[in-house]
């Protein structure tokens, strides 16, 4: 069985998707663009894109039942890998022990043009 998460704490899908989706024990969360759920607004450096991902990330998560501490994968989108360093000092600022699995990949482009997208795998 599997259960469709939905939080108002992180964006509305912008498409025929879930935000998360929890089965057999799993929670696993779509991509997380940098938008405040609140405004709609987006953030301009890669700094600021990462930490507002990983929010959306945590509250989709917490919607599920789950936190970051029980991310077991991420794969971080970059628009531009000269991004890696800068969305890395942010990303370990939310993973600072016991760091999931990860991929980091370039991408030609993101949804509304962000600079970074963050999905997450967690058990539940």
């Amino acid at each position: 069985m599997k259960e469709p998460i939905c939080t108002a704490g992180a964006p509305a899908a912008i498409g025929p998707y879930s935000q998360g989706m929890k089965s057999k024990g799993m929670l696993i969360t779509s991509g997380q663009l940098p938008l405040d759920p609140e405004t709609g607004n987006m953030p301009g450096s890669v700094e600021e894109q990462t930490r507002q991902s990983l929010k959306n990330c945590q509250a989709v998560l917490r919607a599920g039942g789950a936190d970051l501490g029980d991310v077991i994968k991420t794969t971080v989108f970059l628009s531009n890998m000269e991004h890696f360093s800068a969305m890395n000092a942010v990303y370990e600022e939310f993973f600072p022990e016991n760091p999931p699995a990860r991929s980091a990949v370039e991408v030609a482009r993101l949804p509304k043009d962000a600079l970074v997208e963050i999905e997450c795998i967690a058990v539940v």
